[in-house]
């Protein structure tokens, strides 16, 4: 084992003074439930990315082990998580607003306790503004310190401080924390954390830290146990998953091939590749293995080669388009998703146009678009600013655009039928079921509660842009 592996993996001595405070929360908190004869409750509420979603069913899970039941509402809980992203300043005000909400419910109730953690206050300024305008939060910590909230829920608990989490001097990987999935069907797997690719938009390597895998055996382990436990889709994490395991003696093309030798009727995905590190390997492993979906999320964010450069990106039309092309060749069926920034500082028309032709030639099933947004300690929210209206007037014609691609990619599956993995009611439409193909297509179609968590046969008779419509047969 490399000297590497052995340091990023949070020492055994420390985990087991997690799990030693996560021992005597559960026995006060079995005490405190005796005495008011109900057990206490906790709620934990997510915003932001799949990784988050993940770190959340960890904190959910640490909870449940100290002997919290997780409640549906901010209400009913006696201890509220609230764990936060910095993606876009847009995330950060909802999620202050939000906390904000939380003061009357601290007013009523001056035993409930409120953390925050997650990449907002990994940000020095968003401490200091949780610290001194919002004195009913009582404890901070950010995403080099999950591992730690027993201790510090302990602390407050017992001492009654104000605790905040200064982060951790080297951001490691916490193994062996419980964790409380939101599915029984669906699961993400974090494999990796942090990020060293810099893009001058993001800011992520400053609130997650440098890379870090997780050990090969210890993923494996987790899917293992998933797909005894019948889990159906099962999502691997990083962001960038391409740069798993740099510096060991395997890398993420060997995960895949790996995971897909394991027993059980499921597929497997990840999130999110770069494509500068997209390599050929990993292409033939996908389309060797059925149990590796037929989805790859390639993100673009730009089709200006000037544009790839000021983003930081380490790729050019050329080289993306090559990968694209490879895909493409071994797996014909292949979907194929992006992400598109509108509006990054400096862009021009011609740039704009240059993000329009490569749609039109890649033809993306779907695309995931964002205005560009300036994030406060990125090099790009230093750049000279692109006027609001010019933003605005380039993303509604590049989902036009896209529109008509995503319509024309689906309307040839008119009359197929698919196999669909249902997520139960329609969010939007109680009437509808709805769930997802293998190339991560949405479907609804009319069918039975008991549908959820099961793969279905679905005869598609309608489509759009951005969904298919059909029937169970």
């Amino acid at each position: 084992m490399s000297e590497k592996k052995i340091n990023n993996i949070v020492p055994p001595e420390v985990m087991k003074r997690t799990f030693d405070f996560s021992e005597k929360m559960l026995r006060l908190n079995e005490k405190r439930s005796i005495e008011r004869g109900e057990k206490m409750r906790a709620y934990v509420l997510t915003f932001g990315c799949q990784q988050n979603e993940a770190d959340s069913e960890k904190i959910a899970g640490m909870s449940r082990a100290m002997g919290y039941e997780i409640a549906d509402t901010p209400e009913k809980a006696d201890l509220i998580m609230v764990n936060t992203c910095a993606v876009r300043e847009h995330a950060e005000k909802k999620a202050l607003s939000t906390i904000g909400q939380f003061k009357h419910l601290k007013a009523k109730n001056q035993a409930l306790m409120i953390g925050v953690c997650g990449c907002m206050v990994t940000q020095e300024h968003r401490r200091e503004e949780l610290r001194h305008s919002y004195p009913y939060v009582d404890f901070i910590f950010g995403t080099s310190s999950l591992h730690r909230l027993p201790e510090l829920l302990y602390e407050k608990t017992v001492k009654g401080k104000r605790l905040f989490c200064p982060e951790e001097e080297e951001y490691q990987v916490a193994e062996g924390l419980g964790i409380e999935r939101d599915s029984t069907y669906r699961a993400w797997v974090s494999i990796m954390y942090g990020c060293n690719n810099f893009c001058s938009y993001c800011i992520v390597p400053y609130v997650r830290g440098r890379e870090r895998s997780r050990r090969m055996e210890d993923i494996v382990s987790e899917v293992e146990a998933l797909a005894r436990e019948g889990y159906k889709d099962i999502t691997l994490l990083g962001q960038n998953v391409n740069s798993y395991a740099k510096g060991m003696e395997y890398d993420f093309a060997d995960l895949m091939s790996r995971l897909s030798q394991i027993d059980g009727d499921f597929k497997l995905r990840f999130m999110t590749s770069h494509p500068k590190d997209a390599s050929r390997k990993l292409i033939d492993v996908m389309a060797e293995n059925e149990k590796i979906a037929r989805h790859f999320h390639l993100p673009l964010q730009s089709g200006s080669d000037k544009m790839l450069k000021a983003m930081n990106r380490h790729y050019d039309k050329a080289q993306y388009l090559d990968t694209v092309r490879y895909i493409r060749e071994k797996m014909p069926d292949i979907a194929l998703t992006t992400d598109i920034i509108v509006g990054f500082p400096g862009e021009t028309e011609e740039d704009f146009e240059g993000t329009l032709e490569m749609l039109r030639e890649v033809r993306y099933d779907m695309i995931f678009s964002f205005i560009y947004s300036p994030r406060k300690g990125t090099p790009a929210a230093e750049m000279e600013q692109i006027p609001e209206s010019v933003k605005s007037e380039r993303f509604s014609r590049l989902l036009k655009v896209q529109n008509e691609i995503s319509l024309s990619k689906n309307l040839p599956l008119v009359g197929k039928t698919l196999r669909v993995l249902c997520d139960g009611v329609s969010k939007n439409n109680e009437e509808l079921l709805s769930g997802r193909t293998e190339g991560n297509k949405i479907v609804f179609f009319h069918g039975e509660s008991s549908d959820e968590g099961k793969y279905l046969n679905i005869k598609i008779d309608r489509a759009e842009a951005f969904a298919l419509y059909g029937e169970k047969i």
